[in-house]
């Protein structure tokens, strides 16, 4: 494939359907283990552009970009779960203690609405509070540590006891979801609880859209795997078709002291907690986006694990890479930017185009 020139005004629409597919991802609840609705959602989007997608056993989705070779292709990886908590017990006064599901921090979730999703389909509404939240009553309230032993679900209905919640059908084991508070400003910052990696999932709609739009036909084939496990630990670790050789996470790129990126740029990971990531891809990559002016910036990321990271575990004999637009507060109120979705999505085009 030859490399192209990239219109401002079709890539300013791809960009425009990244953000619109993140605000319709980010509203659906899908911590860790609870995919079904995201993934019916990205079946459904990938049908109506004419790219065929599988269900994967364990609940991911796998979509397929052919090529007119068939001994090649690389996978991209983005995943679709998010953090979240289930409910651990049901108190005697009627209020949930939750377990988390995945990095899910007490003292971010502290005051924040919550959908309790229970297993005959109903939902109710309610708020992650401390215990004793009220700071005219509790003497304590800024000293207390912010764990999850001292936070508790309020429910927004008339319950005091545990019998009158279990008689709403809500029971253990049941999961509890986050409000992502999703805001785009006219600046270009993108907010929004679970940015990672829900903004990289659109990233991946986006480009495979474009392929499809505009007849191209990769140089090897291209899967995309939206996992549904990455924030557990082993979203990546299957599939991975036979004919693929190299393996990339698109996933948060971190954003904090002493590292390099921004919201406005792409980040490539040299190492993270893994260790280092593929050195000729990652030359490559650094020698791609100087070519053609792409905004981005060389990390290593001290505590972080990726989706490839599980499919090495798995045993795949594959090149890995991790790449993504800057986001920081990183499994808090994250942000980002439109630029730094733009540099990501041009990355992935300058990779697969300029061979």
């Amino acid at each position: 494939m030859t490399q192209t020139t990239f219109d401002k005004e079709v890539y300013k629409e791809y960009i425009d359907y990244i953000l619109e597919q993140a605000k319709n991802l980010l509203a659906i609840d899908s911590p860790s283990g609870f995919g079904a609705e995201v993934t019916s959602y990205l079946m459904e989007e990938l049908k109506t552009m004419g790219v065929c997608a599988k269900m994967s056993t364990k609940g991911g989705v796998l979509a397929n970009i052919p090529s007119k070779r068939e001994d090649e292709a690389i996978l991209f990886q983005a995943h679709c779960d998010t953090l979240g908590a289930m409910i651990h017990e049901i108190k005697g006064d009627g209020r949930l203690k939750l377990t988390n599901i995945g990095g899910m921090e007490a003292n971010n979730a502290e005051a924040e609405n919550v959908r309790i999703r229970t297993r005959e389909g109903k939902v109710y509404e309610g708020t992650c509070q401390l215990i004793n939240a009220s700071v005219h009553v509790n003497p304590d309230y800024r000293k207390t540590e912010r764990t999850w032993k001292n936070m508790e679900v309020v429910i927004d209905e008339d319950v005091s006891s545990k019998k009158e919640v279990e008689a709403l059908g809500i029971m253990v084991g049941d999961y509890v979801c986050f409000d992502p508070r999703t805001k785009i400003t006219e600046s270009g910052y993108i907010k929004s609880r679970f940015l990672d990696d829900k903004l990289s999932a659109a990233i991946l709609l986006g480009y495979a859209k474009y392929l499809k739009d505009r007849n191209i036909t990769p140089d090897r084939s291209i899967y995309l795997h939206f996992t549904i496990y990455e924030e557990v630990g082993h979203g990546g670790s299957s599939p991975c078709p036979e004919e693929v050789n190299e393996v990339w996470s698109v996933d948060m790129g971190c954003v904090g002291e002493g590292l390099n990126c921004t919201e406005r740029e792409v980040s490539i990971a040299a190492k993270d907690s893994g260790g280092p990531y593929n050195y000729e891809v990652v030359s490559r990559l650094i020698e791609l986006a100087k070519k053609y002016d792409i905004g981005y910036a060389v990390d290593i990321y001290p505590f972080y694990g990726s989706d490839v990271e599980a499919t090495l575990s798995a045993g795949f004999d594959v090149k890995h890479a991790l790449i993504g637009p800057g986001v920081y507060a990183s499994h808090g109120y994250e942000r980002s930017h439109r630029d730094g979705v733009a540099n990501t999505f041009r990355l992935i085009q300058a990779y697969m185009e300029d061979r």
